[in-house]
């Protein structure tokens, strides 16, 4: 049997490409199956690598296919101007989702989610009962939630955002994350001058990969 999820290799340098993903589509049709979403990662977790978003873009444009992009940790490096490279081609995808738990001081567990159309979501989630009918449907603007999910009920994570939003303001947040990338540069000078270690990966925000020189027994 096929399996529903398919693991796709990455470049040498951790990055996966369209070449690589138009292969794989082509290899499913041919093999009867019907290829819907790519997920693609911009950080991910073993060495906070990057996806080549715009060239993915374009084959899951040509083919149908729905582009979904993980930025779990390295999403929060979005607001910052000199990390503005990692939001290209991020106009072209379907979804995006990061989490504030982890480099945005908002307590464990939030994640923060966009869609470029909600409608699609809302469309496969919609529950129409008896149960839940109230006089003010279709009178707001504001979005009904539990149209986007599974569950009728939903943490209200917003209110912790709003907090840590309010206390530390955006310029605070970004000297936060300045201040953690800053402290992974002077790591990697200390590992480079180090003849003991080296690099494994290119440092990349907050993240150093390095190993002990040698067999991995001394790792």
């Amino acid at each position: 049997a096929a399996m529903p999820i398919k693991l796709l290799p990455a470049g040498d340098d951790f990055v996966l490409r369209g070449d690589t993903l138009k292969q794989a589509i082509e290899r499913d049709v041919a093999a009867g199956l019907i290829p819907v979403i790519c997920v693609a990662t911009l950080g991910t977790t073993g060495t906070c690598a990057y996806d080549d978003i715009e060239s993915l873009a374009s084959i899951c444009e040509e083919k149908s296919v729905w582009l979904h992009v993980d930025a779990a940790y390295a999403g929060g490096a979005f607001a910052l101007e000199e990390c503005s490279e990692l939001r290209r081609g991020l106009e072209r995808v379907d979804s995006l989702n990061f989490n504030l738990h982890k480099f945005m001081l908002v307590n464990f567990d939030c994640a923060a989610m966009w869609l470029r159309d909600a409608n699609k979501v809302i469309d496969s989630f919609n529950v129409d009962r008896i149960y839940l009918k109230h006089k003010h449907e279709g009178q707001t603007q504001i979005p009904d939630f539990r149209h986007w999910q599974i569950p009728l009920g939903r943490r209200f994570r917003a209110l912790k955002v709003w907090i840590t939003f309010r206390t530390l303001g955006a310029e605070g947040l970004r000297a936060h994350i300045r201040k953690h990338i800053s402290l992974a540069g002077q790591f990697e000078d200390l590992v480079k001058a180090d003849e003991r270690f080296e690099l494994i990966a290119p440092r990349a925000l907050g993240l150093v990969c390095f190993r002990a020189k040698g067999d991995n027994e001394i790792t």
